[in-house]
């Protein structure tokens, strides 16, 4: 009779964060120092950002989507996140009064992970691709996935798809 060996589990990606405290300090446009190194690079067509808890990683976010909005050529920016109370990391922020050039200014009716609107979340996902004057859109996964259902992917060119993946259980 055969054994089956058993696999020993291997950490593929292992990453020791400093405990300096420097992480808290702003540069003059107000970014910590995780989100100035992913600001960046900001010309990459993708980016995966790995940080610690409340680091600022949906902050550098916003940083990155403005930037492609008002400097790249990006007319939409999506941002799904894994539940609706989450959403509420993405609100209107003005970034500005710390010395970023634009503020995230979210349209309540394009936010939707706050109960109220539109009561289909698809429809109101497809509004705002029909949308020209609209550029932020908060949903989460499952809204994206169901949006994506018979979604012509060209509605999607000029558009920053953000993934916000992984939250610690609060």
């Amino acid at each position: 009779m055969h054994t089956p060996s058993l696999v020993t589990p291997t950490n593929l990606v292992n990453v020791t964060y400093a405990q300096t405290s420097a992480s808290i300090n702003t540069n003059p446009q107000g970014m910590r120092d995780m989100q100035a190194r992913a600001f960046a690079a900001r010309d990459a067509q993708y980016l995966l950002l790995k940080a610690p808890p409340a680091s600022g990683k949906s902050r550098a976010l916003m940083f990155l989507g403005l930037d492609k909005l008002y400097n790249q050529g990006v007319k939409k920016v999506i941002v799904a996140v894994p539940e609706r109370s989450i959403g509420s990391s993405f609100s209107s922020t003005k970034l500005s009064e710390h010395g970023f050039f634009a503020d995230w200014e979210l349209n309540d009716d394009y936010n939707l992970c706050t109960p109220g609107g539109e009561t289909s979340k698809v429809k109101a996902f497809q509004q705002f691709l029909d949308d020209n004057a609209a550029t932020l859109l908060i949903c989460t996964h499952a809204t994206l996935r169901f949006a994506f259902e018979g979604l012509e992917t060209s509605r999607l060119n000029n558009t920053l798809l953000a993934i916000d993946e992984f939250h610690q259980p609060k």
